[in-house]
């Protein structure tokens, strides 16, 4: 790869999930500040030039507000029975209760963080090939263990496995770090400093083992692009 394509490769990696958490919280915003039941509780006293942020600022004092209070009522038996009723009348709806658990499940898995996930392990998935998976810390009835497989280069997405407990290896690596090497593909080494290290080529190979076109990555010219100690190059 040239040197202006790596540069604009490095460029976009950086800019680009950027951008997109900037447009993220740019529709959060617009979105808050639009809510009309939060314009009642602002005060009359705000500038005009700082009403929408009053506005953010209010619907997310309210909306803490209503989070800590019902998170308060559901320690208390009444609330656990309410959770109870709820969670029953929405399973009853056939198409309803499919989107009511799956966010349900999501939630918890993101408030959660990735302390439920314990260290990962490889598993071999097809004989010589072996993948990366984490811990959930369950198990199955039949002694069984419960593996969560992300998939690369979008980790919020993956299998859930069960496998006997001498079919997983440990990999001494830490969540962030399995979890970064998922995220990346396996290209390179990572902003968290995970080593990923360079396949090299098989002893013996001729041809051009520099790189593509004799030219290494870092610009340098392979081994078979260097003049010959008699000052001869490499003739086609």
């Amino acid at each position: 790869m040239s040197t202006w394509k790596r540069d604009f490769a490095s460029g976009l990696i950086v800019l680009a999930p950027l951008l997109v958490l900037l447009l993220v919280i740019q529709w959060i915003y617009r979105y808050i500040a639009s809510i009309p039941l939060i314009e009642d509780l602002q005060p009359a006293i705000i500038p005009g030039p700082l009403e929408p942020v009053s506005r953010v600022i209010i619907a997310l004092a309210v909306f803490a507000t209503v989070v800590l209070a019902v998170g308060y009522f559901m320690r208390t038996t009444f609330g656990r029975l309410a959770e109870s009723a709820v969670d029953g009348a929405i399973n009853r709806i056939p198409a309803l209760r499919v989107v009511y658990n799956a966010s349900k499940l999501a939630i918890e898995t993101a408030v959660s963080g990735t302390d439920e996930l314990q260290s990962p392990v490889y598993i071999e998935t097809w004989p010589g090939i072996r993948m990366t998976a984490f811990r959930t810390g369950k198990k199955t009835r039949d002694g069984k263990i419960v593996l969560f497989m992300p998939t690369a280069p979008n980790i919020t997405t993956g299998f859930v496995i069960e496998v006997e407990p001498e079919r997983v290896e440990e990999t001494g690596e830490t969540v962030e770090e399995g979890m970064t090497r998922v995220l990346s593909a396996g290209f390179a080494e990572s902003a968290h400093q995970v080593p990923v290290e360079e396949e090299r080529p098989p002893e013996g190979t001729t041809g051009r083992p520099g790189g593509v076109g004799g030219v290494r990555t870092d610009g340098t010219p392979g081994e078979s692009d260097r003049p010959s100690p008699d000052g001869s190059g490499d003739s086609d």
